[in-house]
This record gives C-alpha cells, sequence and structure tokens, in this order.
C-alpha cells in the first residue's frame, strides 16, 4: 500500500506579475515583490499617457477641422503663419483671392518663397520694373505689421491687406476683394473731382471740410490747403442750421437755399443738395452746391417789375392797391381821413408827338421825381399808366389838407422841365377821392377819383375836382352804353344812314355821307355823341366801323354810279394795321368799283405823323378810292398836313359856316380855304349848311359842295332810294321839309 504524501508546491515563473496588468482579471496570485510591483506601475503610466495622447491628437484633429469649416465660411481670406512665415493655415477664400498662386500654398512652404515666384510669374504688376525692391518692401511690412496695405493683382483686381503679430511671432493674415469698392470710388472721384458743379465733403460729426472738387476751389476762391482748415459753417454768410440738418434717416435730401462768402467776400445764393456717405472711412455729407445768385437777382428783378413801373421805379396799380388796402385797414381803427389823388398830365401826347418818346420819358422820370419830393415819407406814390399817377395821402381830418396838396402838385408840376436842351412846359389835373366816405376799398377809392378826374379835365384842366356821386351814376351810365353797344354791334343792330353831298352849281346830289345811326327799342333812337366817344375809348369802334363800311358800300352799290358814298374813319382802325384788307374786302363783296367810295380822316390821323399812316393812304388811293379831310381847320397844323398827302377833297368844318352870313371873320377863312382848295385842284365842301344866307355866301366864294340841313338830315337807304329816283335832274336848293322830302328836285 502507497502512502500518500502531499505534492511540493510548483515553483512560479518570474513572469507571473506580467500577467496581472490592469484590465485583465485578476487572478489570485502570490504576493509580489516590491520592485516587480514597480516595474508594473511604470507600464501602466505608459499605456495610459499613450491612450491620453491618442486621445489629445483626436481632439486636435476634431478643433483644426472645425476651425477651418469656421475660417471657410468668412468672406474675407485668411491665412496663418508660423515665426518663420511658413503657412499654417487658410482658408477657401484666401485661396481664390490667390488663385494663380494656389498650388504653391502647402503647410511649411514660406511664404516669402510663394511671393517670389509670384513676382517672376507676373503676378504682381506693380512689381514690374522693381522686382527686389518690391520683395523687400512686402518682406518688411510681413514681418513688421503696421497699417492696412492694397495689393493689385495681374487680373486687375485690388486686394486690401491686414497683418497682425500673434504672442508666440507668428502671423495672421487678413485679405479683401475690394475691387468693386475701388471701382466705385474711382466712379465718384471721376463724378466729383471733374464735375463742373462745385461739390464738397463735409465731416458729419465735427463739420470739417475733407474734400472739395476743382470747380469749388474756383467759384470760392479758397486754395485746397485753405479749404481744409475750414468747416462749412466758416463759408456761411449767417448762423444758420447746417443744409444736412433736418431728417436724417434720408440719405438724400432736397435742395435748399443758403447764402455762403466767397473768399473776396461776395456774399452767393446756392440751391445745396446733400447726401450721406462713407468717406475715408469716416461718416461724411456730400454736398452738390448749385450757385443761384443771378437766378435770385432775376427773380427780384422780376418781382419788382410786377409791381414797379418800369420807366420811373414807382409803385405800379397792384402795389398801390396793397398799400391802399393796409392804410385803410390801419384807419379803419381811428377817425382819421385817406385822400386818393390821381394826377393826369394835360396834353401829355402833344409832348411825344412833337419832340418824341424820348423827351417824353424823360419828362415822366421828372413829373416823378418832383412829386415824390412835394409828398410826405408816408405818403404813396405809384403810377397807373402812361401820364397818370396816384397819390395816397393819410391821417387827414379834414378835405382841405387834399386841397393844398392838390395845389403843391400842381405847381410842382407847372414848372419848367430842361430836357435835352428844351424846355417843356405842362399842366396837369387832379381827381381826388376821400375815404370813407367816397369807398372803403382800394378799387372804389381809385375808380371814383379817376371820375373827379374826368371832370377837371372836361370842365378846366389844371386844377382839380372832389368825386361826387353824380359822377358816379355817369359812369354807370357809359358802362350800360358800352355794354349795350357790344350787343347792338354783335346783333347787327346798327344801320346806317345817308346825308345828301349837293353840288352848289348844278343843285344835284353828288354822293352822300355814311353816318351810322343806333335804334334802341327802350331808349328810341341814341345820339352817336353818347355812343361814338365810348367805342373810341373801349375799341369797339374798329368792330363798328367795318360793319358800317360794308353796310355802306353794299347800299351804295345799287344806287346811279355818279353818287359816291363817303365813309368816315377813326384813327384807331389804321392803328390795328388789316383796314387796306378791309376796305378791299368790302369793295369785293359788294361789288362798289373803288372810285365811287371816299374814306374821310381827321387832322387827329396826320398829328400822329406815322409812317404806316402814310403808307396806308397811299395804299388806299392807288386802289382808286378818294380820301377827304374832314373838320379842316380845328386841328393843330393843317396846312402842313395838305403837304403830307395830296387828299381829293377838304371838308369845312361847320364851326365855320354857322352864322356865315353875318360873320366876317367866318367869311375871311372859309374864303381862305376855298381859294386854297381850288389852287391844289382839290374838292371843297362845306357842312353844317342850315340856311339860306350860309348858301348863298359858300356860292358867292365858289364853293363845290354843300352838305347840311337846309338839304336834308341823314335818312335811311331805303329813303335814299326814293329821293334818287325823284332827282330827275333838277338842283336841291332850297330846305326841305317834312311834307317836301319826296320831291327834292327844285
Amino acid at each position: 500500500m502507497q502512502s500518500h504524501r502531499p505534492k511540493p508546491a510548483k515553483k512560479k515563473s518570474k513572469h507571473a506579475a506580467i500577467a496581472r496588468l490592469p484590465g485583465r482579471p485578476a487572478k489570485p496570485s502570490p504576493k509580489l515583490s516590491p520592485s516587480s510591483r514597480r516595474v508594473a506601475a511604470e507600464i501602466g503610466e505608459i499605456v495610459r499617457k499613450r491612450a491620453e495622447a491618442e486621445a489629445a491628437i483626436a481632439d486636435a484633429r476634431k478643433s483644426h477641422e472645425r476651425l477651418r469649416e469656421a475660417i471657410d465660411i468668412l468672406p474675407q481670406g485668411i491665412v496663418f503663419l508660423d515665426a518663420e512665415g511658413r503657412y499654417i493655415l487658410w482658408n477657401k477664400k484666401y485661396a481664390e483671392i490667390y488663385n494663380r498662386s494656389s498650388d504653391l500654398f502647402k503647410p511649411g512652404a514660406r511664404l516669402q518663397d510663394t511671393i517670389r515666384i509670384g513676382v517672376e510669374r507676373g503676378d504682381y504688376p506693380e512689381a514690374i520694373g522693381r522686382e527686389e525692391e518690391w520683395i523687400k518692401e512686402r518682406l518688411t511690412r510681413l514681418y513688421q505689421p503696421g497699417e492696412r496695405h492694397e495689393q493689385t493683382l495681374s487680373d486687375g483686381r485690388c486686394i486690401l491687406i491686414e497683418e497682425r503679430l500673434t504672442e508666440d511671432g507668428g502671423i495672421v493674415g487678413l485679405r479683401v476683394d475690394i475691387t468693386e469698392l475701388k471701382q466705385r470710388e474711382a466712379s465718384f472721384r471721376l463724378l466729383f473731382d471733374s464735375n463742373p458743379v462745385p461739390m464738397i465733403v463735409c465731416a458729419l460729426d465735427d463739420e470739417r471740410i475733407l474734400g472739395v472738387n476743382a470747380a469749388a476751389i474756383e467759384h470760392y476762391g479758397y486754395s485746397r490747403a485753405e479749404f481744409e482748415k475750414l468747416t462749412i459753417r466758416s463759408v456761411q454768410a449767417f448762423e444758420t442750421e447746417l443744409p444736412w440738418s433736418g431728417d436724417r434717416s434720408s440719405d438724400e435730401q432736397t435742395a435748399r437755399t443758403w447764402k455762403h462768402v466767397r473768399a473776396d467776400g461776395a456774399l452767393i445764393d446756392l440751391a445745396i443738395y446733400s447726401r450721406q456717405l462713407v468717406y475715408n472711412d469716416q461718416p461724411a455729407v456730400l454736398l452738390a452746391l448749385m450757385d443761384i445768385t443771378e437766378r435770385k437777382r432775376a427773380e427780384a428783378r422780376l418781382a419788382f417789375m410786377a409791381q414797379h413801373d418800369g420807366l420811373t421805379g414807382l409803385p405800379n396799380r397792384n402795389l398801390l392797391r396793397q398799400q391802399m388796402d393796409d392804410i385803410l385797414l390801419h384807419t379803419r381803427r381811428s377817425a382819421e381821413k385817406v385822400a386818393v389823388l390821381v394826377l393826369g398830365l394835360d396834353n401829355f401826347k402833344a409832348v411825344n408827338d412833337t419832340l418824341g418818346h424820348g423827351i417824353g420819358d424823360k419828362l415822366l422820370r421828372g413829373v416823378a421825381k418832383r412829386l415824390r419830393s412835394s409828398l410826405r415819407e408816408e405818403d404813396a406814390l405809384a403810377r397807373l399808366n402812361s401820364d397818370e399817377f396816384a397819390i395816397i395821402q393819410s391821417g387827414l381830418t379834414r378835405p382841405e389838407d387834399a386841397v393844398l396838396l392838390s395845389k403843391r402838385l400842381l405847381a410842382a408840376i407847372g414848372e419848367t422841365f430842361l430836357l435835352d436842351g428844351h424846355s417843356v412846359v405842362i399842366g396837369a389835373s387832379i381827381g381826388i377821392a376821400m375815404a370813407p366816405g367816397d369807398g372803403d376799398d382800394s378799387e372804389k377809392l381809385l375808380k371814383s377819383a379817376d371820375m373827379a378826374l374826368s371832370r377837371a379835365k372836361n370842365e378846366q384842366r389844371g386844377t382839380f375836382s372832389f368825386f361826387e356821386p353824380g359822377m358816379d351814376a355817369r359812369a354807370q351810365s357809359r358802362r350800360r352804353i358800352e355794354i349795350d353797344l357790344r350787343d347792338a354791334i354783335q346783333n347787327d343792330v346798327l344801320r346806317p344812314h345817308y346825308q345828301p353831298l349837293i353840288d352848289l352849281t348844278t343843285g344835284r346830289i353828288t354822293g352822300f355821307e355814311a353816318l351810322v345811326r343806333w335804334p334802341d327799342p327802350e331808349r328810341g333812337m341814341i345820339s352817336p355823341a353818347e355812343f361814338i366817344p365810348v367805342a373810341e375809348e373801349t375799341g369797339l369802334i374798329n368792330a363798328l366801323g367795318g360793319l358800317m363800311l360794308r353796310r355802306a358800300c353794299t347800299d351804295a352799290a345799287a344806287w346811279p354810279d355818279d353818287v359816291c358814298i363817303a365813309v368816315n374813319l377813326s384813327p384807331l382802325q389804321f392803328r390795328v394795321g388789316n383796314l387796306l384788307s378791309l376796305v378791299m374786302d368790302a369793295l369785293k363783296q359788294s361789288g362798289l368799283p373803288a372810285k365811287r367810295l371816299e374814306l374821310e380822316i381827321t387832322e387827329t390821323l396826320l398829328l400822329e405823323k406815322s409812317s404806316q399812316v402814310l403808307a396806308t393812304l397811299h395804299a388806299l388811293r392807288a386802289l382808286g378810292v378818294r380820301i377827304s379831310m374832314d373838320d379842316f381847320g380845328t386841328g393843330y397844323s393843317s396846312l402842313s398836313y395838305l403837304r403830307s398827302f395830296p387828299f381829293d377833297k377838304i371838308k369845312i368844318d361847320q364851326s365855320f359856316v354857322r352864322g356865315l352870313g353875318s360873320n366876317r371873320d367866318a367869311q375871311a377863312i372859309v374864303r381862305s380855304i376855298i381859294s386854297l382848295g381850288k389852287g391844289l385842284g382839290v374838292t371843297i365842301t362845306a357842312e353844317g349848311v342850315e340856311t339860306e344866307a350860309e348858301l348863298s355866301c359858300l356860292r358867292a366864294e365858289g364853293c363845290h359842295e354843300g352838305q347840311g340841313f337846309l338839304f336834308s338830315r341823314a335818312r335811311p337807304n331805303a329813303e335814299i332810294v326814293s329821293l334818287l329816283q325823284a332827282q330827275r335832274g333838277a338842283a336841291l336848293v332850297a330846305p326841305v321839309d317834312a311834307d317836301e322830302e319826296a320831291a327834292l328836285v327844285a
């Protein structure tokens, strides 16, 4: 039998401790020696650090990727260089900017090498011809970074470069493509520097002038250096708001007007347009300066001319009415009276006609000066029209004060004027209206004073007249005549009546004078003395004269061939300029031969000494029309007029015929006129023959024709036809009453 003894324990390997590395399940092991434990701990630390390094590398890799992702989305180019200028990191925008050199960008590559290669390849046009110098300057800026600078690439792009040193000596570079900005700046510079409009750029905060163009330098007279020392306020004439003040939310503001001071001290008016912008990286305002000095002066002149008389410089009617309204408004609060004086010069037209308009203008200026010197400072003076002035005298307590002023004014005007070697004496008449009695507004008072002036001129020139209520009634009546006359002409109410012209030798009717008549259903036959002056004043005489001419020619065309028709012409009809065509049309439409038409004019027409008038008369006579001078002897210089035009007939005014049988002076005048007419070979007609004694004297002196109530009054055409049929060759030499009108042959 074997005996069982315990087996001896196996001796453990020296590598048993290795099996107890961290991370492995511990197995019961024998207790390690101190040296074994020390070795195991060192190995564990190595493994741990290794794992931490791997983790750190992984984290760094992730951070690097995140950094690249972050810089790649930036719109600017970014590059990171180490202390030796070697590439560490750059973004996509950086590579896009330097697309021609992007193949050279590698981590560890030196920037200076890529720059040199780029210069050799011509990537930097500004380096051509000075390559080494340019590279040196570029590297100096790289390692001594300061202010930003620009770089031009071969494709024309402009890059803004900004570089900064890091704490470890590395470099962070920023690249911005500013090509579009530079193009806009170039366009702005071109528009700014070459603009003919003066332009100024001002700082928005401190109002300094940052820039000016050549036009501003020339316009203001300051040099560019002087401008740079100024603010915009220093060129403003007055302490006012700035041109761009107001709503700054708007980039551009409409033009506003300012006064500026030039270098020579002259003031100029400007319309300023403003626009906010950025100028040299700071908020600024661009000012476009339109000089409107001349325009303002022209506007001021126009405004002055609109309210003043161009000849005398006095206020005109419009400004006078404004001044009167202000004066009347003030006096309504007090018991004071206001006098309105309208002064009209007497015979001013004669001065113009005899001495010329130049002397007439000087006379008007002299009158204005004398009137002004005769008035108080507070009295208003204005020129109303050609030869009328108005004076407003305020602060009166009684009408006698206006009388004293009127006498003083008349005396001042009555003194002799010395004008270009001519001594001119002229008078004046004055009409006076008192406020508030004669009116409480400017229009009413001027109208009242004007009516008073008409009375002063009609009754006795060279004096004054106060307005009276009856004057207004007469003026209203005249206004009614004007309105009714206009309607009568338009509705063809007016009719010509015909007064016979009698051959004093044979007693036969040689012709008729057409005289206008106005039948009215309410007022009966209105006298020509009432409406002819109104027609002359209002210009209706042109339409009236044309109407009568056409009707007279039409009626006369049906009369016997040896009977003529005489039609009166107004001087105003010559001024219109269509008289010749009017006569030609009347003759053509009526069929009347030109030799049977006789046109009568007065000496007043020839007083104008107009070449147009004489040319028209000669043209009418060339047609075959006869021209007669009416009312001979009542004008200013009849004999000289007979030399200016070859008249066919002279009509002796009825003022010389009336009472001819017993008036030796009238007989001498008539004898002289008849003798003159015979010498000139023209027909002499006596107007206004009413008595047998007058007829006998005219026959005895050898007068050719007679016209007047002794023979017949003016009659409508129907009666004229009967009269001509009854003539039968007998002379009409005796007065005709109503019973004998049907048998006018003696």
